[in-house]
């Protein structure tokens, strides 16, 4: 069974070593989250630690799913600061670790960001991800809307450019 926690911004803090291993180790098996390989845990917590502050000031909240073999998913949820786009947020670096994957743990995550977001006050969110992987089919399962696929959006760690669908869904 895992745990599911919204982590304060001294938990981050604590979990940056696990969250770095969790996304070097996606990105390795391929996962396009932003990256190029060769994209090491050094590489991987550095990035994780730039989004310190927003943690620390609460626009960006971060989860983490915990097993006994420590960090096994993880999702973000950055909550828009524009005064007139206060009422939409967007769901981040969804992921889960190949051991613990076909056991509905990125749905989860996923639900435990939506439920936050509408806690927030948000009516709207937004994520992409690429064309084809299995997020992309996980998002029309739990409720959410394709709006578009631009071609080419960005490559993936190999350097090969893929495709990306872009989602929302509204929460009422």
């Amino acid at each position: 069974m895992h745990t599911v926690t919204r982590l304060s911004p001294e938990a981050f803090r604590d979990s940056l070593t696990e969250l770095a291993h969790l996304l070097a180790e996606v990105v390795a098996e391929g996962s396009s989250l932003g990256f190029r390989a060769p994209f090491d845990p050094h590489a991987a917590e550095a990035w994780w630690r730039t989004r310190q502050p927003a943690v620390d000031d609460g626009s960006l909240a971060v989860w983490t799913a915990r097993g006994p073999a420590g960090v096994t998913g993880t999702v973000s949820l950055a909550l828009e600061g524009k005064p007139n786009g206060r009422h939409r947020a967007e769901v981040l670096k969804l992921m889960v670790h190949r051991a613990a994957r076909g056991q509905g743990l990125a749905r989860r995550l996923l639900a435990t960001a939506e439920e936050a977001a509408a806690r927030a006050g948000a009516t709207l969110l937004l994520l992409d991800t690429e064309t084809g992987s299995a997020a992309d089919r996980l998002y029309p399962a739990a409720g959410w809307t394709r709006y578009g696929v631009v071609p080419d959006y960005a490559a993936d760690p190999s350097g090969a450019l893929r495709d990306c669908s872009f989602y929302y869904k509204q929460l009422r």
